[in-house]
């Protein structure tokens, strides 16, 4: 008997309210005599099941049945905890089912997560425009988003959100443009207006992410005082911290202009030692920077 299937059947009759033996036999790909046995399982752990005869019967939870600390253990009740305080942190979660669970529970799994989705230095700008793309996501609502693009420039769209995206750092919204009538990523940041519609949509599953860009090996030198930032944004197996203090960082990156711009961020606190292409287009962009500003 799994008891990953039991679990599976009592979540099934939660969700639906009931289900007949044929139906959860081929949701769960066994037999109806296998159903019943494992009912006959549940009903003995203490979980108020039963099944009804008849052509309208079939097998049912009691009217407001709840689920027993005792089919958890401590370290999954904790587990529950956790993944529900970080949600409740983002928004996803009330603290009152935390509270709830926590005394089912008997554990307390502390406040020990803040999510904050403004910038530094900002107001609570940041946090609203997040409050109101997740309704916008949840409630399936169309939006009006005024939008700066890296290389269109501003643009007015009105979008059908489908998900938020927290990636490198960094959150994004994606969206099918009804524009451009194709899908689309869009960075927080650069959303500079947003209009939550009265219309709704059907959501459409949102294309798998497309392959990255080729990467090349690099290798980078930094000074000592640079560390804080060579911590923040690489990885530490990538980084050599030699006895004068300087940090070698051999890793990969995508070959592109974003890496030019990426390398020029750090002015003259970083050398490209690999490769030595690399190196003469730097170079070369950071001539170009200086005959335009001396």
């Amino acid at each position: 008997m799994s008891d990953s299937r039991l679990f599976k059947i009592l979540y099934y009759l939660l969700d639906r309210g009931r289900a007949t033996a044929p139906e959860l036999a081929a949701a769960f790909e066994v037999s109806q005599r296998t159903i019943y046995r494992d009912v006959e399982a549940l009903s003995g752990a203490g979980i108020p099941i039963y099944a009804e005869p008849g052509r309208n019967g079939g097998i049912c939870l009691l009217h407001d049945a709840v689920l027993d600390r005792a089919l958890l253990s401590e370290g999954e009740r904790r587990e529950v905890l956790a993944a529900l305080e970080s949600m409740a942190a983002a928004g996803r979660a009330s603290g009152e089912l935390l509270t709830k669970l926590s005394a089912l529970f008997r554990v307390n799994a502390g406040d020990w997560l803040e999510v904050d989705f403004s910038r530094w230095g900002k107001s609570d700008g940041d946090n609203r425009k997040f409050e109101t793309l997740k309704a916008a996501v949840i409630q399936r609502r169309e939006i009006r988003i005024v939008y700066e693009s890296a290389g269109s420039g501003q643009s007015r769209r009105t979008v059908q959100p489908l998900k938020l995206s927290y990636k490198s750092k960094e959150w994004y919204l994606k969206a099918f443009c009804l524009e451009r009538q194709d899908f689309r990523l869009f960075k927080l940041n650069r959303i500079l207006d947003l209009e939550l519609l009265e219309e709704t949509f059907v959501p459409r599953p949102y294309p798998a992410e497309p392959p990255p860009p080729p990467c090349a090996r690099i290798v980078l030198v930094f000074p000592g005082e640079m560390a804080y930032r060579v911590y923040d944004e690489f990885d530490g197996t990538e980084i050599t911290r030699h006895q004068d203090g300087s940090l070698t960082v051999s890793t990969e990156l995508p070959a592109d202009s974003w890496l030019i711009g990426y390398l020029l961020s750090y002015g003259a606190q970083v050398e490209v030692r690999e490769p030595a292409r690399l190196r003469a287009v730097l170079a070369a962009r950071a001539r170009e920077i200086y005959e335009k500003n001396q």
